[in-house]
């Protein structure tokens, strides 16, 4: 995203200052002195007329609604004070003391130098309609998530693509994984009883012929 200010084959600046980690080539700092606080504030205002093509930011290529950040990676970032301010706080140059050229405020020399309308906003400006369409999207799937017909729970991920992998529909594709299990425990333990008391009734029968067999025998003696 940040493509970095453009350099020239002569890369004398970038051979005697560091990187500064913010947008735009190496700042720059003017401080004014005057006969009069105006006299000073007017000679920064004419340097922000005469400079503006060089430290104003610009709109991001291909700018979508809702992008209000401005690109500063080609911009050199300009502020300004006057000596007066300077020695005049207990903090001198380290107070807020300075003006970014393009913006009314003033402030310490690092906070000056930041550009929270650059990347950093462009960044979180450019990621919030996809937020709000994953959200969205969302909310449409969970509004779609089956419910079970037994206790009412909402199907977990799982269940739900257990049941979408099916080709063709179940008997217990209504209920949720929990109430599935417990429905397929009632059917094998009722399948165990009756098996169960089938084979009992199988026996009680075998029994009575063999019962009866003997009885036959007996009376024949």
């Amino acid at each position: 995203m940040t493509r970095g200010a453009a350099v020239h084959a002569f890369r004398l600046w970038s051979r005697i200052y560091p990187a500064t980690d913010r947008e735009g080539y190496v700042p720059v700092a003017f401080v004014f002195t005057g006969k009069t606080a105006a006299q000073g504030e007017n000679r920064m205002r004419r340097l922000e007329q005469a400079a503006r093509r060089y430290f104003a930011g610009t709109a991001y290529p291909g700018r979508a609604a809702g992008i209000t950040a401005f690109d500063y990676n080609q911009a050199v970032p300009v502020v300004v004070t006057g000596l007066e301010r300077i020695t005049a706080g207990p903090a001198g140059a380290g107070g807020a003391v300075w003006r970014r050229l393009g913006r009314d405020t003033w402030h310490t020399l690092l906070k000056a130098l930041d550009n929270p309308d650059g990347d950093p906003l462009y960044a979180v400006q450019w990621e919030q309609p996809r937020q709000r369409r994953a959200e969205r999207e969302t909310a449409e799937r969970e509004a779609q998530r089956p419910v079970c017909a037994h206790c009412g729970a909402k199907f977990t991920d799982e269940r739900w693509e257990l049941i979408r992998r099916h080709s063709w529909p179940g008997e217990r594709d209504n209920l949720c994984g929990p109430c599935e299990q417990e429905d397929a425990n009632r059917a094998e333990a009722g399948r165990v009883a009756r098996r169960q008391a089938e084979e009992a009734a199988a026996r009680e029968v075998v029994e009575a012929e063999a019962k009866k067999n003997r009885g036959l025998f007996g009376r024949r003696r």
